[in-house]
């Protein structure tokens, strides 16, 4: 992946949060243009693409195979060599070229190079799944003996994969209070290799300050690693702060669509490459076919996210206005404990809204259940609102009490917000509460 040119977006860090885009609120100045992020090699007449521009056409050659429009998708296990003198070529890298499936595919490539360029990058690998991201990047950073941080409001099959499979392994792992810096601090021991966090986490959307957290690894020299799923590079762009390698389930937001499972590694080429050497055993590759799904999603990326970040900020709004809800947990609303923090290195707040209604879990449960357009199933990201009770739909198995252990109210709802019309989805929404 080494020298090849990017389109790249436009940033959104210091300086580019809401607060800071001329003529806009927290989901414009989509098409802002702005430097290249450093690093990255473009042609000249790309150096200022907006991310719109680059959502439809970063990653991609003028020209495609059979003169196709559309990127062609490459359904092969296997590529062939001309003669010997081409497979020493490639081994020798006089050439790039794909050589195996496991290995990657042309499919794929364009849409690792269009992701790069919209988080900003040296280089991008795309998974099967996000959780196929995130524990191949643990294993390739982390060995028997060492440590890693996590923050406690961290994805649960994270914090699984941490506390449970990678203990077997001798590797020691740490919990600190997301925000807590002096705690993550704290915590950090002379074995200590990673710093693992989200931003905004789910399902609370609390907000890191990712220079902060940077800072802090890059004292103690320990690497920084942020799942910002819930952000997406339309919102926030956390390598532009420090931090060293950035992961997405990109089944979510990126792909948009609900149909289908991805996730990515992105970051400098060289931490990147150790985690694609690691890929390259375990297997856990994307099929080619995922990977044009990907590639179509990502033309819509932007739209997609400046609606749904108005829509969320709407609902929001309502949320925190209505008697039967006790809070809101949305860092668009001013009332948020990090609102501050988002403004400052967002460009908008992100389609997921929690909040606590005024009852227990069955009251929570008719909340749901009363809504006629969202519908109830995990995930999130999709262009079709969606909505859950984290207390039955991740925690079933546990007690309240136990749930309460870890963070999960019986009262929390979390909402995905898609992009139908904000008044439709306040007035479904009005209505579950007023009849719940």
């Amino acid at each position: 992946m080494a020298g090849r040119d990017r389109t790249s977006a436009p940033g959104t860090g210091p300086g580019a949060g809401p607060a800071a885009c001329t003529g806009a609120g927290p989901t414009g100045g989509a098409g802002a243009a702005h430097e290249a992020a450093p690093g990255t090699t473009l042609p000249p007449q790309s150096r200022h693409l907006g991310i719109g521009t680059a959502a439809v056409h970063a990653g991609e050659p003028r020209r495609k195979p059979g003169n196709a429009l559309a990127t062609p998708i490459m359904q092969t296990a296997t590529y062939t060599f001309a003669d010997t003198r081409e497979l020493r070529d490639h081994f020798e890298r006089r050439i790039e070229r794909e050589e195996y499936g496991r290995y990657g595919n042309p499919t794929q490539r364009v849409a690792e190079e269009k992701l790069a360029a919209l988080e900003g990058a040296g280089d991008c690998l795309l998974f099967s799944s996000g959780m196929a991201a995130i524990t191949t990047a643990l294993f390739a950073t982390l060995s028997r003996g060492t440590h890693v941080v996590v923050t406690d409001d961290s994805y649960r099959r994270t914090r699984q994969f941490l506390t449970q499979t990678l203990h077997r392994y001798g590797i020691e792992v740490s919990a600190a209070p997301a925000g807590n810096y002096e705690a993550i601090e704290d915590a950090i021991r002379p074995t200590t290799r990673l710093l693992l966090s989200e931003s905004p986490t789910n399902p609370y959307n609390y907000v890191l300050d990712l220079e902060r957290f940077a800072e802090i690894g890059r004292r103690h020299r320990v690497k920084t690693i942020i799942d910002a799923t819930f952000a997406t590079p339309f919102n926030q762009r956390p390598l532009e702060f420090g931090i060293d390698l950035v992961l997405h389930s990109a089944t979510k937001y990126l792909g948009g669509h609900n149909d289908l499972l991805a996730g990515a590694v992105l970051g400098a080429e060289e931490l990147v490459d150790a985690v694609r050497a690691l890929q390259a055993v375990t297997g856990a590759v994307l099929d080619p076919f995922a990977a044009y799904l990907l590639v179509r999603g990502l033309k819509t990326f932007a739209l997609r996210l400046e609606r749904q970040n108005a829509n969320a900020q709407a609902l929001a709004e309502f949320l925190a206005a209505h008697p039967r809800v006790r809070t809101v947990h949305y860092p668009g609303l001013p009332t948020h404990p990090q609102h501050a923090i988002a403004r400052r290195q967002m460009r908008g707040f992100g389609g997921v809204v929690s909040f606590e209604i005024d009852g227990d879990l069955d009251a929570a449960s008719r909340v749901v259940d009363g809504c006629q357009i969202p519908r109830i199933a995990p995930s999130l990201g999709g262009v079709e609102s969606l909505i859950e009770q984290p207390a039955l739909m991740s925690y079933y198995e546990l007690t309240t009490e136990e749930r309460l252990l870890v963070g999960i109210k019986d009262n929390l709802i979390r909402y995905s917000v898609g992009i139908e019309d904000a008044p439709d989805l306040i007035a479904d929404l009005a209505a579950a509460l007023d009849q719940a």
